[in-house]
């Protein structure tokens, strides 16, 4: 019987997944009171020009293989085999009726939260569930309903301003950006000639 936990969910195609992801998942669990950062990765974002996507499998398995050591932060597969394009809305409803004891809460980041009234839905979501989010250089706020809404948290993590398509893009004008990747998921993507 699994207790319950409050669970945050972490959305993103990890194309790939960074030591800026992991540094704002870890943040969020270590100094939150979240119990459990969950990383879903989403299958094709329709804001997103798909030809530079990995299958989808392949940034499941990195992001597997990045949380090895980070026993709070789990992977999900969850929108995989949900109709595209999906909302997240129809996830939180999938997640719920599968894990009906857990208490799930989305993060995300400024920029997101910017733009977080063109979501679909979102007056539900925002009513239902709680925003954790951590800031990003971005100079301009959300509006005045997100900004002071209660169910919007703030959390001081990490600004991390590292951006996958810069990484794919030095892979392939072979640039050194070993740094910038979790070891084992360098090893992984080098290993599978991936973005190059």
């Amino acid at each position: 019987m699994t207790s319950s936990k409050k669970i945050g969910l972490y959305f993103g195609t990890f194309n790939p997944i960074h030591v800026g992801h992991l540094a704002i998942a870890n943040h969020m669990v270590e100094f939150s009171d979240l119990d459990q950062v969950w990383m879903v990765v989403t299958p094709h974002n329709p804001h997103k020009k798909k030809s530079t996507l990995l299958d989808n499998n392949h940034r499941k398995m990195m992001v597997d293989i990045a949380l090895e050591e980070y026993p709070k932060i789990k992977s999900s597969a969850i929108e995989f085999d949900l109709p595209q394009p999906n909302f997240t809305v129809n996830t939180l409803a999938v997640l719920e009726e599968k894990y009906p004891k857990q208490k799930f809460c989305l993060l995300m980041g400024e920029d997101n939260l910017k733009s977080f009234h063109k979501w679909k839905n979102f007056e539900v979501i925002l009513s239902r569930y709680e925003l954790f989010v951590y800031p990003r250089l971005t100079p301009n706020k959300a509006t005045a309903l997100l900004e002071n809404h209660p169910n919007v948290t703030r959390i001081a993590a990490p600004i991390m301003e590292i951006s996958s398509t810069a990484i794919r893009k030095a892979i392939k004008s072979k640039k050194n950006i070993r740094p910038l990747l979790p070891q084992n998921v360098w090893q992984y993507l080098d290993e599978m000639n991936f973005y190059k």
